[in-house]
């Protein structure tokens, strides 16, 4: 074979196996360098592919020019061209060939497990257990500079405990670069678009310019006097180390913007590259893209779990994103899921968050039963990958220590090192106590939501916050001309119903609104009244924030928790209604007391399963870097117990055009992100329903759109299975 080809295009031209290695070397090589590990990746990059220059594999590629050999089409039988790699970094550096291994044996279908288990995909201790890959590939004519390599004198980064997130980190600077050196060769058009975003200096000069209108504009009051403070304590925080940081600031203290100026501020002086933003809630993920966008306009992308298909073609792997921008709006469950994934597509982007800022809005809402491992990651890259965090909340949730058991046995790692940005929170709460909290007479006696309709239509305006979507539809088809507010609604539809209703407000216009907890992290609503359905103290906390935001009522605002007449969702949610039950029950002078929430949330962890899958357990390596199950892990590590799968909804026309677009050209990076506005996520079981029932068809690769015409109603969004069609005629 004269010419040995890693790619060949449509057009029959080739893409040289030994300049894809050189170049995929020298580009993973570039995206290591943040976490001083450039020598091994470089090794990783020039073997990635070795077994492309087997015999067979350039039989098949010649024959079947024209696609991505990482995604063999129907009809073509696969030929194994990562084994060999992984099989001559151990031959050349022995058991430290193991890392290597990992990445270059996954390059194609994800970081494999060391043991077989029900996770699909070869275990690595079998495929390192037949070299025939590799003497195939070493039968050929391979140049001496692609074969060269020995032992880096880089040492593992964080040591044991740190080797799965190491790996990974080394996983996604092969994996991105291969992707980026592929597409320059099938789409240099695409390309060209990549990586030309402005740099944090321009940002910053934008937020200053942006923050400085916003400042001379606003009017003289208390409320506007304290965020100016609070922007300002963000400013001088900004100067310190880098390392974890808290932001505890009452709900509608500017926490958004000002968490923005210190992340800005604190790039500058440490010469950070990016600015993470992540949000508990996909729901509200558009909102804060949207205001980051209205203040950078081209250095913002947003990115989130919903729209990463499982099963990749040639244009999604184009298309998914490496997080190059400059600032990027994601989800805890995209961000999180992403630092334990084994997908390629999935884990291309992590080398990009070192040398970050992060800011974890409403960080209360991690997950408990992920705790553990998600707070070791965190110490992790703050420690070895140069990342400053910060938590930024209202209600704090313990974080910052060790939570022990009675024989002073550890149940908690915490965060370690952790610098509030607020230069006396205590104070600052005094001065932002807007409402006045009314807790249940007999926490044990439930309302129906006959009584709670009649209560809230005592008020002219007054929003209601409940557990669950059904219980939103139950007391909103009780409340006349009320407004309804779920994740059943696609971002564009909730987007236009919380500007009315914001219009509503600031005109005077009486208006009763039906919700879910979507509105408590991040939706800048302010009502008189607010009642919340019995839930966790940070909840209701948040829920408070609703309501007299702005401090401009003659009084306090008015926030009554009530029972409901069913109890929270079980599990988490349930467990954090009843610890505030028992915090609150003999205790009711000041619920939203700042020393409730350590209380609350510390006999909240104390009492919670921090670790139910045992993902540290999986990826702690054996001495001879075996057994590690990144795949299994992967698998376990879902922070939503029951995901279930988007569904692109037929809202207005513009969604009508694109999904007709989508049908008739496919998926790409634009499309999708536009996309991103008109999506509704079911669970499973409600997919198949609407399956079943040709009310949802897929198209392409795991993508499911509405065909049923009357499937999202105007008021409620989709509607599942089981819920009348013509369901206006049960509303008032």
């Amino acid at each position: 074979m004269s010419k040995y080809a890693a790619h060949i295009s449509e057009s029959k031209q080739l893409h040289l196996l030994e300049d894809h290695l050189l170049k995929v070397a020298k580009r993973a090589t570039e995206n290591s360098i943040p976490f001083h590990s450039g020598q091994w990746a470089e090794l990783a990059g020039r073997w990635h592919d070795l077994g492309k220059y087997s015999a067979t594999f350039q039989k098949m590629i010649y024959e079947a020019n024209g696609m991505d050999a990482h995604i063999e089409p129907e009809g073509i039988q696969r030929r194994n061209h990562s084994t060999a790699g992984a099989l001559y970094a151990v031959k050349q550096l022995g058991i430290a060939g193991h890392v290597l291994a990992y990445l270059i044996a996954g390059h194609h279908a994800g970081l494999p497990d060391w043991y077989k288990t029900d996770a699909p995909g070869g275990a690595l201790s079998e495929r390192l257990a037949d070299h025939d890959f590799l003497e195939d590939a070493l039968k050929e004519t391979i140049p001496d500079e692609i074969l060269a390599g020995s032992m880096p004198d880089q040492a593992f980064v964080g040591g044991s405990d740190g080797f799965a997130l190491w790996v990974r980190m080394l996983f996604s600077s092969l994996v991105d670069a291969d992707f980026l050196d592929t597409e320059s060769f099938y789409d240099q058009k695409q390309s060209n678009k990549r990586s030309h975003y402005p740099l944090i200096p321009e940002l910053k000069k934008q937020f200053d310019q942006y923050m400085q209108t916003m400042l001379t504009k606003a009017e003289n009051t208390t409320v506007n006097r304290i965020r100016r403070s609070i922007l300002d304590d963000c400013r001088r925080a900004a100067r310190r180390d880098s390392g974890i940081f808290s932001l505890t600031v009452p709900t509608g203290g500017g926490k958004t913007l000002s968490s923005m100026a210190f992340a800005l501020d604190h790039a500058i002086k440490h010469q950070k590259s990016r600015i993470i933003y992540a949000i508990p809630y996909t729901s509200i993920i558009e909102q804060t893209a949207d205001t980051f966008r209205e203040i950078f306009a081209d250095g913002v992308i947003e990115h989130h779990s919903s729209l990463d298909p499982d099963k990749e073609t040639h244009q999604s792997r184009l298309a998914s994103e490496n997080w190059d921008a400059p600032i990027v709006v994601t989800t805890n469950v995209q961000f999180f899921e992403s630092l334990f994934a084994a997908r390629t597509s999935r884990c291309r982007k992590l080398h990009h968050i070192a040398n970050s800022i992060v800011i974890l809005d409403e960080a209360q809402l991690l997950p408990p039963e992920f705790l553990q491992p998600i707070l070791k990651v965190m110490n992790l890259l703050s420690q070895h990958y140069n990342v400053s965090f910060v938590l930024s909340t209202a209600t704090q949730p313990a974080l910052n220590n060790d939570i022990k058991d009675p024989f002073g046995r550890v149940k908690l790692k915490g965060l370690q090192n952790v610098g509030e940005i607020i230069s006396d929170p205590d104070t600052l709460y005094r001065q932002l106590e807007r409402v006045h909290v009314t807790l249940p007479q007999d926490f044990h006696q439930p309302n129906t939501w006959d009584d709670i309709a009649d209560e809230i239509m005592v008020h002219d305006s007054a929003l209601v916050i409940v557990n669950s979507r059904k219980d939103a539809r139950a007391l909103f088809k009780l409340i006349p001309e009320s407004i309804h507010l779920s994740a059943l609604m696609c971002g564009e539809h909730r987007s236009q119903v919380i500007s009315e209703i914001k219009q509503k407000l600031k005109d005077g216009i009486p208006i009763r609104v039906v919700s879910t907890q979507l509105v408590e992290a991040g939706v800048d609503l302010d009502f008189p009244v607010v009642y919340r359905a019995l839930a966790g103290l940070d909840s209701i906390a948040q829920a408070a924030g609703r309501c007299n935001r702005e401090g401009e009522l003659p009084k306090k605002g008015e926030v009554v928790v009530f029972v409901p007449p069913n109890p929270p969702p079980a599990g988490h949610l349930l467990r954090a209604a009843q610890k505030t039950v028992s915090l609150l029950y003999d205790n009711q002078s000041d619920p939203l007391a700042r020393e409730n929430f350590t209380k609350f949330f510390t006999s909240f962890y104390y009492e919670s399963c921090l670790d139910k899958a045992d993902i540290e357990g999986l990826l702690q390596p054996e001495r001879d870097l075996s057994n590690v199950q990144f795949r299994t892990a992967a698998m376990k590590m879902k922070l939503i117990d029951d995901t279930g799968q988007t569904v692109f909804v037929r809202y207005n026309e513009t969604s009508e055009n694109l999904l007709d677009d989508l049908k008739k050209w496919g998926p790409n990076r634009e499309m999708m992100r536009k996309l991103q506005r008109y999506t509704v996520t079911v669970p499973e079981y409600a997919l198949k329903q609407l399956l079943a029932c040709g009310d949802i068809q897929e198209t392409g690769s795991n993508l499911y759109v509405q065909v049923c015409a009357e499937l999202y109603h105007p008021d409620l969004g989709l509607l599942l299975k089981g819920e009348s069609m013509a369901v206006e005629n049960t509303i008032w």
